[in-house]
């Protein structure tokens, strides 16, 4: 590359970087103070996580029998949680992406209660409706003579309650944000709806789906309320990993400090994996 070249790319970029600059305008240091504040009060926790981590009994304390049977756990039920998530969130996120109106409006509602409503409170419901006297468990258990709370189908039936509002909200948004050229054409050139929704719609919005998997995945191991509640707190029956974390709290912090480095680790690990997602190939898709 010639002298002059590399000048004009030089200069290209530092214009570039000036008309960004201009774009996005100056922030006022009053914001910018807000802005730290709010940073630390999210990074502060974390750090005094690390601070009290005896790093040299880290491993011996995440290899302890309790400690593993919690995590076996809490990863199978969690994948499980997923797979199920994905099976029905789709077509979910599908139909609220088409619908309009206030009927749609009413099931979106639904589906983003779980978000705001306390988990403790999702335990509360599943039991009024899944448990031994509930709306549909007492039938359950006449007719079978089976009873979900307190067992390991009721851990991921809590876990599903509380992420499965993740997958949909992300697959929805990229259905809803995504030109619908491709459908058209296909529908113009005779293909049937489902053929259009396996080879049109659903890969072009894969990441997007896998993004809101991960999402699930991730809330599904971090979750505590509505588990204990419905599923109770049996050791390696129904007792996941923050479950684990809550009890040892009590008796060996040192082990509830270690699980949560632990899960903090893979939730930073789950994250920095979609960023790539997030800042690229899902707008891409949208």
């Amino acid at each position: 590359m010639s002298i002059e070249s590399r000048e004009g790319l030089i200069s290209a970029q530092r214009n570039e970087r000036t008309a960004d600059k201009l774009a996005t305008g100056a922030r006022p240091t009053l914001v910018k103070i807000l802005a730290v504040i709010g940073l630390l009060f999210l990074v502060a926790p974390i750090l005094g996580i690390l601070s009290r981590v005896q790093w040299l009994d880290l491993w011996s304390q995440l290899t302890d029998p309790a400690v593993r049977d919690a995590l076996v756990l809490s990863a199978w039920t969690s994948s499980a949680t997923t797979v199920i998530a994905v099976v029905v969130g789709v077509p979910l996120a599908l139909m609220l992406a088409r619908g309009h109106g206030r009927p749609a409006g009413l099931v979106r509602a639904f589906v983003v209660l779980p978000l705001v409503l306390p988990p403790v409170i999702s335990g509360v419901a599943l039991l009024a409706l899944l448990g031994r006297n509930g709306l549909i468990g007492a039938g359950i258990n006449t007719w079978f003579g089976f009873t979900i709370p307190f067992t390991q189908v009721a851990v991921v039936i809590a876990q599903l309650f509380v992420a499965l509002p993740f997958l949909v909200i992300t697959v929805e948004g990229a259905l809803r944000t995504r030109g619908r050229h491709l459908e058209q054409a296909a529908r113009t050139l005779g293909a049937s709806e489902s053929r259009i929704i396996w080879s049109v719609t659903i890969p072009a919005v894969r990441t997007a789906i896998i993004a809101g998997a991960a999402l699930c995945w991730a809330r599904a191991l971090g979750e505590f309320g509505a588990t204990v509640t419905f599923a109770g707190s049996f050791p390696g029956v129904t007792q996941t990993l923050p479950i684990e974390v809550y009890y040892s709290l009590v008796t060996q912090p040192d082990r509830a400090i270690a699980i949560s480095v632990l899960m903090i680790a893979i939730c930073v690990v789950v994250l920095v994996s979609l960023r790539r997602s997030w800042s690229g190939r899902f707008l891409r898709d949208a």
